[in-house]
């Protein structure tokens, strides 16, 4: 689309997509229009993952402040995040045992929790490392009561601690049932970042799209912390489902030469690489952006499907081929030739 914006490209698919649920699936009730907007930084927070699943009544809090210079090393200066499971008096201790093996499953080194017992005493691993003050703090933070089960995760790695939790709270309302039902929860996340840090070569890179346009333009670019620059980048979500990823592009040179340039790439580079792109936007583009939702995870999503493999018409296996169509398939010395392709076999193992 040309000429739009974010909020443009927005209310176009809101309505296809209501109006295609709705018509389709008229027994289930759809998020009504406009969809909820989630900035990426607070669905990685409150949910652990940027495609939350919000038929999922649990959410996360950030409670690392409680912990700031805390005599309890487990926890002090890391990030902190708890959630609050209602209703868990009744649950037996192998639960807590479950979900403890579930999270060192996602690469957690344990998964600290709590149980408030009816006289707002705590049954469990850490209660003894505690202050009583902290202990206040969690319960005003969470609003955790009597019959409260509270399940930690904490880590220098935010990112971690996100990604383990958002796995717990998964799993938590796939084992109690909580997930909301008829239902589809649609949201968009917004604001990616732009750039990010790669810690193996040590250097500032793109974070999603590179070809997206920064929030900010150019000026964004050459005044802001690169990590901290958002991009008009945008996700749809239904179900904790990703139907599409969307973006307004860059078609402007110079800026896509100022924001390839922070990444570690000279304008030579670019050029070298990106050619094509770079002479069509120097013969002038007009703004434009948009998304394309994919119809096979649409199509999984209104029949109920948990596999897309389901829905599509040729699947193919794990190793990429296509049983049914027999592909890929054999190639000829003569096409091999025509190709100028050369086959080299492994060499084969000393006996």
């Amino acid at each position: 689309m040309s000429f739009v914006t974010q909020d443009d490209v927005f209310a176009v698919n809101e309505n296809l997509l209501s109006g295609l649920f709705n018509e389709f699936a008229p027994d289930k009730v759809s998020t009504s229009t406009p969809f909820p907007r989630i900035p990426f930084a607070e669905a990685m927070v409150k949910y652990g993952t940027d495609k939350p699943d919000l038929r999922n009544p649990l959410e996360i809090l950030d409670i690392s402040h409680l912990f700031a210079n805390s005599e309890f090393r487990a926890f002090a200066n890391k990030t902190v995040r708890v959630i609050a499971l209602p209703n868990a008096k009744e649950l037996p201790r192998t639960f807590y045992d479950k979900s403890e093996a579930h999270a060192k499953g996602l690469g957690a080194g344990g998964l600290a929790w709590l149980l408030v017992n009816e006289d707002s005493s705590l049954k469990g691993p850490i209660a003894k490392f505690l202050t009583p003050e902290q202990i206040k703090a969690i319960f005003e933070a969470t609003g955790a009561g009597p019959g409260h089960a509270l399940f930690f995760q904490a880590d220098a790695n935010a990112g971690k601690v996100a990604r383990i939790l958002g796995g717990i709270r998964s799993y938590l309302a796939n084992e109690l049932d909580l997930l909301e039902k008829g239902v589809f929860k649609f949201c968009w996340i917004t604001d990616f970042p732009m750039f990010e840090y790669d810690e193996e070569n040590k250097q500032v890179t793109f974070s999603h799209n590179p070809f997206s346009m920064p929030q900010g333009g150019m000026e964004a670019l050459l005044e802001m912390d690169p990590l901290e620059i958002k991009a008009f980048q945008y996700d749809i979500v239904c179900n904790g489902i990703e139907l599409s990823s969307g973006a307004i592009r860059n078609h402007r040179p110079e800026i896509m030469y100022k924001a390839f340039e922070i990444a570690g790439y000279t304008q030579e580079e670019v050029d070298a690489r990106f050619g094509g792109m770079i002479s069509a936007l120097k013969y002038g583009a007009p703004p434009h952006g948009g998304i394309a939702p994919g119809v096979d995870r649409i199509v999984m999503l209104l029949l109920d499907e948990p596999n897309i493999r389901e829905v599509i018409a040729f699947p193919m296996t794990q190793n990429a081929q296509d049983l049914l169509m027999g592909a890929p398939g054999g190639v000829s010395a003569r096409q091999l030739e025509e190709l100028h392709i050369r086959i080299v076999e492994p060499p084969k193992p000393v006996s």
